[in-house]
């Protein structure tokens, strides 16, 4: 979308304080006004004909009903007076609570757009609706739409968007087209449009990472909950909204009767999805805790109808209508990120750490995954890796049988932790995927039966990580995800760097499956949890020592352009990720060597599998402060390599 320039001025008139235009009187004549109520017939007819004045579409004419309108609009008049500003037609629909559609008229065409860096809200179409939209973005993804004309075959329609909280508007595109929006459609294509928009998504993504901080501790502090029972509430309560009748009448509920009407419409959900009875059972079991909780239903002086009132009430208008929105985001697993982050790392989940989107994402384009793979993961947690390939996977499919079948039979996840096999099938579930087939149990058991009957072509896995005994290390999860895929199948296994460097699992890793590539990733990719990772690629079932002069491609991969913040953890500030990622992707499928980037080396069990050994230095571009920077990086690497030998790996994942 191309930004548009709000920092003109009215000639000859002052800013604002503020900044916004001065906007000025200019004359209005009586057969404009006449004329202008023609073009407002017109839109109101092509917007009736579009359905976008049908229930439960709220199509209001200069004066808003919604208070954060009203409130918006109250002293937004186009003259500058502090009046209240009436646009010709604001519409909403609740579905969609965060956007707005607001529409200004003109008679003429000639009165749609106004010169080159001038701005009069009064006069032209488009200085006015970007007027009123300066002021509704505050708290709303604004489309505005600028209409001129008094003939319907010739009207002109210019749409921007103005997201919330940002500095400017943009012409608004279609979505993925990227064609501007000139004329009038129906409600459902503005907001995909919207939701299309990159800086509209990372600002709802970052804002739903703010609610989870204080739904965090609201269930602390009122609900009584319990790490694990906090991310359970969250799935459980988006899967009971997914019940219509409740939905409807969650409000209407006593408070003493809501834990056990939750709980009804999560079973109704789980029999609509017509899953084996075993399955249902494993899913429930940890809801039932939730179900007969003591404080969730106790009224408090802040909130007379309880806890689980309120935090539905929450998830209802400001997580649940993004789920079908961003279907490649874990939002459970964003959540229950989240709270890991207050106790410094899950130390009694088995040494959990869930794989960030970005990452999920970024292994299956690794991968090539396509419609027609298979895609295990034996570790599945929250079911990242799983949601993002399915996402992949069915923008893939062309027809509706393609996407059952992607559903049915191309995803296959495995999890120990009864707690974590609920938040993953409720995670699947609530993209209309209750058929994924995930199993709970031990993945070393299960494997076996798993491969013979599902034949995954791609295996994902982020492993438990600093487990002891046998078959509890991370390179035993790697080679048994490995031995699960169908000959020649692609692997990607995201682990500690140390797992790289000394690790007799190495060998035996090496004497089925063949080393295609190891990237050091950022180190703290994982933060606030100390763990350095890189990523190996591996091809199942092709000897490694098959092909003694086949070389291994090793890469750099320690800056993905997100930045640790202190209240919102690791962000893309500036919008860096989508092209390093993309270049990244390249280098690895085209295996180029770039000097002090990556390289290309033969190596075996006892050799180092990290790049930092390998790459040459590019002495063009150092200076003093890149070689002490180098050296501290270094040393400090070595420094957690001795810590973690003398712990025994113990180190806190």
């Amino acid at each position: 979308m191309r930004e548009l320039d709000w920092s003109s001025r009215r000639r000859g008139a002052p800013p604002r304080p503020d900044g916004s235009p001065t906007p000025g009187p200019g004359p209005v004549k009586f057969e404009d006004v006449l004329n202008e109520r023609i073009t407002e017939g017109i839109v109101r007819d092509q917007m009736a004909r579009l359905g976008n004045v049908a229930a439960p579409i709220v199509f209001e004419e200069q004066r808003s009903a919604i208070a954060p309108v009203r409130r918006l609009l109250a002293n937004a008049s186009k003259r500058g007076t502090g009046e209240r500003g009436e646009p010709e037609f604001i519409v909403t629909n609740p579905h969609d609570p965060d956007v707005v559609v607001v529409i200004e008229c003109k008679a003429s065409v000639k009165d749609h757009r106004g010169p080159a860096r001038a701005s009069d809200p009064v006069r032209f179409a488009c200085d006015g609706v970007l007027w009123y939209a300066q002021h509704l973005s505050r708290e709303f993804q604004t489309v505005a739409i600028a209409v001129s004309g008094t003939d319907p075959r010739t009207l002109r329609v210019s749409t921007y968007l103005w997201p919330k909280g940002a500095a400017a508007p943009r012409e608004l595109t279609a979505a993925r087209s990227e064609r501007p929006l000139d004329r009038l459609v129906p409600w459902g294509d503005y907001v995909e449009a919207v939701n299309f928009d990159p800086e509209v998504e990372r600002a709802r993504i970052e804002d739903l990472l703010v609610l989870s901080r204080s739904m965090h501790s609201f269930m602390r502090d009122y609900a009584k909950l319990t790490e694990s029972e906090k991310p359970l509430l969250v799935a459980g309560t988006l899967i009971a909204l997914m019940d219509k009748p409740f939905r409807a009448s969650y409000s209407q509920y006593a408070a003493d009767e809501l834990q056990e009407g939750w709980f009804r419409a999560i079973t109704s959900q789980l029999a609509h999805a017509r899953l084996p009875q075993t399955k249902v059972e494993n899913i429930t079991q940890p809801y039932s805790s939730i179900e007969v909780h003591p404080e969730l239903s106790k009224p408090t002086p802040k909130f007379p109808r309880g806890p689980l009132f309120q935090l539905i009430r929450i998830l209802d208008t400001k997580v649940y209508p993004l789920i079908d929105v961003y279907r490649d985001y874990d939002v459970v697993g964003s959540f229950y990120g989240e709270f890991l982050k207050y106790t410094g790392g899950d130390k009694k989940s088995l040494g959990i750490v869930l794989t960030p989107r970005h990452i999920t994402d970024l292994f299956c384009r690794l991968a090539e995954v396509t419609k027609d793979d298979t895609v295990l993961d034996i570790c599945c947690g929250t079911g990242g890796f799983l949601i993002s390939a399915m996402a992949r996977m069915l923008d893939q499919c062309r027809t509706e049988a393609e996407r059952d079948e992607v559903k049915r039979d191309r995803l296959v996840g495995i999890e120990s932790q009864p707690n974590m096999y609920a938040l993953a099938a409720s995670n699947m579930l609530l993209r209309g995927d209750g058929k994924a087939n995930l199993y709970l149990g031990d993945c070393f058991d299960l494997t076996p039966a798993v491969s013979i009957k599902h034949r995954p072509t791609v295996g994902l896995i982020n492993p438990p990580y600093h487990q002891r005994g046998e078959g509890q290390h991370e390179l035993d999860f790697v080679r048994a995800m490995l031995d699960s895929l169908e000959p020649g199948g692609r692997g990607i296994a995201i682990v500690p760097v140390a797992c790289a460097v000394r690790d007799a699992g190495k060998a035996a890793l090496l004497v089925e499956h063949r080393l295609e590539a190891v990237m050091s990733l950022p180190r703290e990719l994982f933060a606030p949890v100390g763990v350095t990772p890189c990523a190996m690629v591996f091809t199942a079932h092709r000897p490694h020592a098959a092909t003694p002069d086949r070389k291994t491609w090793f890469a750099r991969w320690d800056d993905d352009g997100f930045v640790r913040t202190k209240h919102q953890g690791r962000v893309d500030q500036n919008d860096q990720w989508e092209s390093i990622r993309d270049r990244w992707v390249d280098a690895f499928i085209n295996r180029r060597c770039v000097t002090g980037k990556s390289v290309m080396r033969r190596v075996g069990p006892d050799d180092e599998w990290l790049a930092e050994p390998y790459l040459e230095t590019d002495y063009s571009s150092l200076d003093r402060h890149a070689v002490e920077a180098a050296a501290l990086e270094y040393t400090l690497f070595r420094l957690r390599q001795l810590a973690g030998m003398e712990t025994n790996g113990e180190e806190a994942e």
